[in-house]
């Protein structure tokens, strides 16, 4: 057993070694789509995907926050002439505001994850958006570097829970351990807006480049992917470096976002079990009212 456990610890610190990953994306880089295109095409492809890129993070950034969602309720108020906190006060009668501010924040995602860069796949790429990841592929084949990715995370998960500042921060949904539908709700927008999140990064960024930089689309993924945690604290913003990093070769090698999206559900899912736990507070009934 002990002998078993120690061959499984050599390999995994000889597939982490910076030689293998440079070895893992000289590999990828053997095989099409890598640097199928020519010069111009490739700058083409750059500027198209770069300049997509931007565009959706801006919209993300600056619309997905509950204020602006309740500063569009107050315009939406005033225009059908009535008091500019009619709307948001309705919404708030119902018990589920934050909650809904929360759809608002995945809509999005949606949007600028999702939409805008499947617009640009059909109109300007010309190829099926379902080949950008969307299928399952070789993601089975795998499983063990996935299963890999998660497995010490879900272990910091339970050390940090025991952390003041985690079980303040998690979940985001303050109202998730109010009752099964809060959090079975909450978790659903969650986990939504990863799916959105891994096609936009491990699909749509990754294999729009691949074509045009190789497997050096990876290390451009890895800034911006980093960018977006500097808000979360930061052994998670840190540790998203390598994480992309990883994640990101295995994206190019099973040809699916879906390894990604199951391991992010299940970082995020144990987060919020072990605040909730943590914090005694595991919903107890299925309906809040």
């Amino acid at each position: 057993m002990s002998m078993t456990s120690t061959g499984i610890g050599k390999r995994i610190i000889k597939d982490l070694h910076p030689k293998q990953i440079l070895l893992a994306l000289d590999e990828i880089d053997a095989n099409a789509p890598s640097y199928t295109l020519n010069r111009p095409q490739a700058l083409r492809r750059v500027f198209v995907v770069l300049a997509c890129v931007s565009v959706c993070l801006l919209i993300i950034h600056y619309l997905k926050y509950s204020s602006v969602f309740v500063a569009l309720l107050q315009m939406l108020s005033e225009t059908i002439d009535k008091p500019s906190h009619y709307l948001y006060q309705s919404l708030r009668q119902t018990g589920f505001v934050e909650l809904i501010t929360y759809a608002w924040w995945t809509a999005w995602h949606v949007l600028g994850y999702v939409l805008i860069p499947a617009l640009v796949i059909k109109r300007y790429i010309k190829l099926p958006v379902a080949d950008f990841g969307w299928r399952w592929n070789n993601t089975s084949q795998h499983w063990a570097g996935y299963l890999l990715l998660l497995s010490p995370i879900l272990l910091f998960v339970v050390i940090a829970a025991s952390n003041r500042d985690f079980v303040a921060h998690y979940p985001f949904y303050r109202l998730a351990g109010r009752s099964w539908f809060d959090f079975l709700a909450w978790e659903c927008l969650y986990l939504g807006q990863f799916i959105c999140l891994e096609f936009f990064f491990r699909g749509f960024f990754l294999q729009a480049l691949r074509p045009a930089v190789g497997a050096n689309a990876v290390w451009i993924m890895c800034v911006p992917y980093l960018m977006i945690h500097f808000p979360k604290l930061w052994p998670e913003a840190g540790g998203a470096i390598l994480f992309g990093l990883f994640l990101g070769i295995l994206a190019l090698r099973s040809a699916s976002i879906w390894g990604g999206f199951f391991v992010h559900a299940g970082v995020a899912v144990g987060m919020d079990v072990a605040s909730l736990l943590k914090q005694g507070n595991i919903p107890k009934v299925f309906w809040p009212f």
